[in-house]
């Protein structure tokens, strides 16, 4: 299912990151006005058989082209927002928490994520819809994630990010912004 490309993605240089969750509790927060993990749109994980700063791993949705999950969600509610710069989106009053949309994603692990105690699906939508936000979020605006990260290891960008497999958007933003 082709869509028109979005306007916006994150980039994660995961090496920055120091696995201190702060992208994951103000993600809850401006989007649900509580910290709670399980509600957040963006994922740091850690494996504790890898050494550090290979250990900590950032997901996040990709915004990508030809979204998977978007072609399997049989309600039309994951789709582009073309009023806030192509970002996917969720509509939650379509979802009907099938979780064809997670089953559906090709990057482990899953980019989507699940709501337990609303039964919908949750993604990244890079602030566009998040009540507790005090300033203009989506791709004309601030993500949250990005302000709050200590280490500055999230990053925004309009360019389309080039990537190396199914990992992610892996970069070293000090190479990036080196210039």
């Amino acid at each position: 299912m082709a869509m028109p490309l979005s306007e916006g993605y994150l980039i994660v240089d995961s090496k920055k990151c120091q696995g201190c969750q702060s992208c994951m509790m103000i993600c809850s927060l401006v989007h649900h006005g509580e910290v709670n993990l399980s509600w957040s749109r963006i994922q740091v994980m850690q494996d504790i058989l890898v050494n550090w700063p290979e250990d900590v791993r950032i997901a996040q949705c990709r915004q990508c082209a030809n979204p998977k999950c978007a072609s399997a969600c049989p309600t039309g509610a994951l789709h582009a927002d073309t009023a806030n710069g192509n970002v996917r989106i969720i509509d939650e009053l379509k979802c009907d928490g099938c979780k064809k949309c997670i089953e559906a994603c090709p990057f482990p692990p899953a980019r989507i994520m699940w709501n337990a105690d609303s039964n919908k699906a949750l993604k990244c939508d890079l602030c566009t819809d998040a009540p507790y936000w005090n300033e203009q979020g989506g791709v004309h605006g601030k993500q949250a994630c990005v302000e709050i990260c200590p280490q500055k290891a999230i990053r925004f960008t309009s360019q389309v990010p080039k990537q190396k497999g199914d990992e992610g958007y892996e970069v070293s933003l000090e190479e990036a912004t080196a210039k």
